[in-house]
């Protein structure tokens, strides 16, 4: 059986799949340039080539955003599809082959927010908090296939769309004060994906695993600062 790394052509997805193809795992990337996985005719077609898949992982997703007075719902919707919907697409297309193996493993990236908020992302934080509570849906429906599911939720990792969004030196400092020192990195959470699919993750279902260096447990200095909630059309807190 095979695996598939969604958004596997950078950031996270990629380092994703490069850390389970080095674990053993005859990994498949998907990308958009191999399907646009918010439409479930395309998605159809790309499983299909691939063939029956033992672990799937939906890295795949859109952060961007704007305050809910300034968010277009054609926008709400595209950001929705790309951090929910695709992920429910691609589940759908792998369910039928491990309910037949009798084993699986499907693997969600979430992240913090869906907990917590920053300023100007409604639609990200909506959709990743539905991640979570798809992904224990799935794992309560097809325990008894002996089909895991499982959120890995990343605080701040530094990818080029994170970075983008910090306001500069000092708020990166903030940052890394409230994760241990250092922002997370892809191959941070690839080690994390690494062990929840692996045979030591046996009993791990049904649950989400925040990798954020305990961020999530203060406030979050982004939610203080002025000068982005202005630049938001935001009154300061």
């Amino acid at each position: 059986m095979r695996t598939v790394v969604t958004g596997a052509a950078g950031g996270i997805g990629s380092a994703v799949a490069a850390r389970l193809q080095a674990d053993g795992h005859d990994v498949v990337g998907i990308d958009r340039q191999e399907a646009d996985l918010t439409d479930p005719g395309a998605v159809e077609r790309v499983f299909a080539a691939i063939g029956t898949v033992g672990v799937l992982v939906t890295c795949a997703g859109l952060t961007e955003g704007a305050p809910v007075h300034r968010t277009d719902p054609a926008d709400w919707h595209r950001i929705i599809d790309a951090n929910l919907t695709s992920a429910f697409l691609c589940a759908r297309q792998v369910l039928p082959g491990m309910t037949a193996a009798g084993e699986g493993v499907i693997v969600t990236i979430g992240s913090v927010l869906g907990h917590t908020v920053a300023p100007g992302l409604p639609a990200y934080a909506a959709a990743k908090a539905g991640l979570v509570a798809f992904t224990r849906q799935l794992a309560v429906d097809y325990a008894a296939h002996g089909i895991r599911a499982v959120t890995v939720s990343p605080g701040w990792i530094r990818t080029p769309a994170t970075t983008a969004r910090l306001g500069g030196p000092e708020d990166e400092a903030r940052q890394r004060e409230a994760h241990l020192g250092r922002l997370g990195t892809p191959e941070d959470v690839a080690a994390a994906v690494s062990f929840v699919v692996s045979p030591a993750a046996a009993l791990l279902t049904a649950t989400e695993i925040v990798l954020d260096g305990g961020a999530s447990a203060v406030q979050a200095a982004s939610l203080l600062r002025t000068a982005p909630r202005a630049a938001l059309g935001l009154p300061p807190l």
